[in-house]
């Protein structure tokens, strides 16, 4: 294993190519003869994860040798990158390179990890059998080695984000992601962000020990960042095991995760409108500081780019039907209609985005999206002109502020961590 992070850590792009491309020479001599590679990167919405600057390294350093190189971005649910986001993320990949993932129609199942045992590594939350699904590219391609890149960073359905997730989930199909995503919802999320280990990843842990050996070697290459100012790389982690997942989810712990010894009244949120233009995604608004959040508080989400609910149009309709609910309304929804019982992501994603009834949360969002549709899914409307005229982004900090008299905290892009009160925390 390659390894280098510490929070303290200023990698230098110098640094981070030579330590990634020594990995990769010694991750392809231990293969063996490679004549092929699958590259498995995440897509615009972590575009701060580095991994679009490690896959260039990834490309160079594999024609060099001579080892073609096929690029599929692990989208999961998400649309897939347009040219704009293609470019401004991978500008050293040729666009050749790249395939999408089609999580509806384009997996295979490795195998199925019985209902008995999902029930108890959720205590019982699921009640489900779980599908090892993946692209068949994966499988079936033909590849010698896989090349996994992402960043560790506390996550809502799993508890710490990659690893073996950005696999199962980001290259799965539909039955795996509804499953999974819903597994986590009942069991708890705020029972598992910031954690390594969580019922949703002994589920991908056990699916990768009973059937990874159906894939190619999968090597890893981990990322943290620190985007408590300026996104900083704090670590690059490496390798075909777990260890190098363990090693950079301690530290992504250390320099993700803010604990505050008093809750939040008014918390702004910035969504970057090139990242977030669903719900789907911005509700990491929401999930990412409700375990700060004070009972009647408010949730101010600013988000320029909003412009639908989900990332395709039947997430979208779901959203539209039911709404944002606590998540006991939810759970008997998908108990009543099939339609929502047959996309538990959905049903999921619902309960994760309701604040239960503890604090408001208020949208502000561009012109792609009305008022009427804000509030018809359980948010608040807000202006975002106003919005953006009390609270100038551009000059605001990460954390504390104050502006007309008024105390507030500002998160200025949520994928990067979690906010939780301390004893909130330690108490989960």
């Amino acid at each position: 294993m390659s390894s280098c992070g510490g929070a303290g850590l200023e990698m230098s792009d110098a640094q981070a190519d030579s330590l990634f491309s020594q990995a990769l020479a010694r991750a392809c001599a231990e293969v063996g003869k490679i004549s092929s590679v699958l590259l498995v990167p995440p897509d615009i919405t972590r575009f701060y994860s580095r991994a679009g600057f490690f896959a260039g390294i990834a490309c160079r350093e594999f024609a060099k040798a001579g080892v073609q190189v096929t690029v599929l971005p692990a989208l999961g649910t998400h649309t897939p990158l347009n040219a704009a986001e293609r470019e401004r993320m991978y500008p050293a990949v040729p666009e050749s390179l790249f395939r999408v993932h089609d999580w509806r129609n384009d997996v295979v199942c490795l195998g199925r990890i019985e209902r008995e045992w999902v029930a108890e590594a959720t205590g019982g939350a699921a009640d489900f059998d779980w599908p090892v699904q993946v692209n068949k590219l994966l499988a079936d391609g033909g590849f010698d080695m896989i090349v996994s890149l992402g960043q560790v960073v506390p996550h809502e359905v799993v508890g710490m984000a990659n690893h073996a997730k950005n696999i199962f989930i980001g290259t799965g199909g539909k039955e795996a992601i509804d499953k999974s995503h819903f597994a986590g919802a009942v069991y708890g999320m705020e029972k598992m962000m910031g954690r390594a280990e969580t019922p949703v990843r002994a589920m991908f842990d056990e699916g990768m020990r009973r059937y990874g050996g159906k894939l190619p070697p999968i090597f890893y290459a981990l990322t943290v960042i620190d985007g408590g100012g300026e996104p900083a790389l704090r670590g690059l982690f490496c390798g075909f095991g777990r260890e190098c997942f363990e090693q950079a989810a301690a530290l992504s712990r250390e320099v993700n995760v803010t604990l505050l010894d008093e809750p939040l009244h008014r918390t702004v949120v910035y969504l970057e409108p090139q990242e977030f233009r669903s719900t789907w995604l911005g509700n990491k608004a929401i999930y990412r500081t409700r375990m700060a959040m004070a009972d009647g508080g408010e949730l101010l989400i600013i988000a320029p780019g909003l412009e639908r609910f989900g990332e395709d149009p039947q997430l979208d309709a779901l959203i539209r039907k039911h709404g944002y609910r606590p998540g006991k309304v939810i759970r008997e929804r998908a108990a009543a209609d099939a339609e929502l019982a047959g996309s538990l992501s959905a049903a999921a994603h619902l309960i994760h985005g309701s604040s239960e009834g503890r604090f408001t949360v208020r949208y502000c969002p561009g012109p792609g999206i009305g008022r009427r549709e804000i509030e018809s899914v359980g948010f608040e409307w807000g202006s975002i002109g106003e919005a953006l005229e009390r609270y100038d982004v551009r000059s605001l900090a990460a954390g504390w502020n104050s502006a007309g008299g008024e105390r507030f905290f500002y998160v200025p892009n949520p994928a990067l961590g979690l906010w939780a009160l301390r004893s909130t925390f330690e108490s989960n």
